[in-house]
């Protein structure tokens, strides 16, 4: 068993896609209508066959409470790794994203957490 599909709750897809793909760096890889949505999915550019986020819609009213409130206890959605925590953060912040923690050691890691602008807390984090 592994992981294929992975989902985020978003506000607007189509600005989810645009910071995803434009600020982050991933590609969008699957673009399907579905009703007054899509299923649209984004994966990274060093892995094009491997796990996709999926850009769900938060249409639902479970999914706007859940996401409000993950949010405002100031939890992430979801984490992503980076290579150097330092050079990422410093090309983020100059792209305008909005960080809540700042690069931190953590035992054997270090992460920051920011503001995905789609009604998220994303964390990115380096191994030592």
């Amino acid at each position: 068993m592994r992981i294929n599909i992975t989902s985020i709750f978003v506000e607007d897809q189509e600005n989810a896609l645009k910071f995803y793909t434009e600020v982050l760096g991933f590609e969008k890889k699957t673009d399907i209508p579905a009703g007054d949505f899509k299923w649209l999915t984004v994966v990274s550019p060093e892995d094009r066959d491997g796990v996709e986020l999926l850009l769900e819609p938060n249409d639902n009213p479970a999914a706007k409470t859940y996401q409000r409130t993950i949010y405002d206890d100031g939890i992430p959605t979801t984490s992503f790794v980076v290579d150097n925590i330092g050079e990422e953060y410093e090309r983020l912040k100059n792209l305008g994203v909005k960080f809540t923690a700042v690069p931190t050691e953590m035992g054997p890691v270090t992460f920051a957490i920011f503001d995905d602008t789609c009604g998220n807390l994303i964390q990115i984090s380096q191994a030592k």
